[in-house]
């Protein structure tokens, strides 16, 4: 699985959202908090924005909050806001995709692949990335050493 720059710094500022609760943050801190370019910063916000997962609050007490609660926003629903689907083949949907002959199977490994990644990224919230408390599964899973290699 690859993960665009894009996702990385969405989720990386919706778990600082997540841990700042209901206080506004402002695209500066996310940025400096997380070392990210705030100009990038800002048009990722205005996509997970129009996704419904950030709210803007204009002012001088203003910033970013979460649209929802935190325990409600996994991290799938960040990443289908930035980047569309979990899981394409050149673009289109594993089951939009037509394989023949020996490679025909190939889609059947695209489509298990992609329910594999919801399975996970569909579990895990904001709140449980933001506090620490992954879901026992994932603990597991990360905590394999050939998890790492």
């Amino acid at each position: 699985m690859r993960l665009s720059a894009r996702v990385d710094y969405a989720l990386r500022a919706a778990a600082e959202l997540a841990a700042a609760g209901d206080g506004p943050t402002t695209v500066g801190e996310l940025a400096k908090e997380q070392d990210m370019p705030p100009k990038y910063l800002e048009n990722i916000l205005l996509q997970m924005r129009r996704a419904g997962l950030v709210r803007g609050q204009r002012g001088p007490e203003g910033g970013y909050v979460l649209a929802r609660p935190a325990t409600e926003i996994t991290l799938a629903d960040v990443i289908r806001a930035v980047d569309g689907p979990l899981a394409n083949v050149r673009g289109e949907r594993p089951e939009h995709v037509d394989y023949r002959g020996p490679a025909e199977s190939l889609q059947q490994v695209w489509i298990a692949l992609r329910a594999s990644e919801r399975a996970i990224l569909e579990e895990v919230t904001l709140d449980s990335v933001a506090t620490g408390a992954l879901p026992e599964r994932v603990r597991q899973l990360a905590a394999d050493p050939a998890a790492w290699d």
